[in-house]
């Protein structure tokens, strides 16, 4: 049975680039996107196409409405996909005395408003191609955790991503479309860079019971089990890869 062709958003580097190499080992097909860093993304669709699979690198703000109606556009509608809902921001750690609506108007127009308007238009896809798919959003440990002093906004956000993945989930089954979410930990990715503390995962992975950050590669071999047959009674989920913590 062929696999259905993944769609990732944010697929230029980190989880979402994990999550295309391995898909693509494993026979698929893959649409990536990215913000701004075309080189990565091509450098990505470069190791896809190495594995015997197609790549498509398409550009897209998911904080843009527009923006995500063209990536749609551009999909053969004749095409089943599965959809990592990956594309998300997080910004410096602050407090809550530094928090200011401009930036928690972009981190949940991202995280938030583009991941459900990104949901939104793979269900509609995902009803006319002529295999169902399913989805796996990316949220995070910190949804649980709350980040304070760190990152409380973004943690928010992915709150809002759990919540969304479980009505979402219970509105599809139905249809046969499986929901799930995968909570990432303290992962070797450059999102820590982004937040101002490139080396927050190396520092702290030894409090992790597990005793260490964990690698994208790691949090990718779950995505994929998600959106596998394996996981065929697995819907409105929230994994954790998060070393225990």
């Amino acid at each position: 049975m062929p696999h259905n062709t993944l769609l990732i958003t944010g697929g230029s580097n980190g989880i979402g680039a994990a999550c295309a190499r391995l898909g693509a080992a494993q026979g698929r097909d893959v649409i990536l996107t990215y913000h701004s860093d075309e080189a990565a993304a091509r450098a990505v669709a470069t190791d896809i196409e190495a594995a015997g699979q197609t790549a498509q690198v398409v550009q897209c703000d998911v904080a843009e409405p527009t923006s995500i109606e063209a990536l749609f556009a551009g999909i053969n509608p004749a095409t089943p996909i599965d959809l990592i809902n990956n594309a998300g921001i997080v910004a410096p750690t602050a407090s809550i005395n530094d928090l200011d609506a401009e930036r928690l108007t972009r981190i949940f127009a991202i995280n938030v408003v583009g991941a459900i308007l990104v949901a939104k238009h793979a269900v509609a896809h995902m009803r006319a191609a002529p295999a169902k798919g399913h989805i796996v959003n990316i949220s995070s440990a910190a949804a649980r955790l709350g980040s304070a002093n760190l990152y409380i906004d973004y943690a928010a956000s992915k709150g809002a991503i759990d919540t969304f993945t479980k009505g979402l989930a219970d509105e599809l089954a139905p249809e046969g479309i499986r929901v799930n979410a995968i909570r990432p930990g303290l992962i070797l990715t450059d999102i820590h860079t982004k937040g101002g503390e490139p080396d927050r995962a190396k520092r702290l992975g030894g409090t992790v019971p597990i005793g260490r950050p964990g690698s994208a590669e790691e949090v990718a071999e779950a995505v994929l089990w998600l959106l596998s047959d394996a996981a065929s009674y697995v819907t409105g989920a929230h994994l954790d890869v998060s070393g225990g913590r």
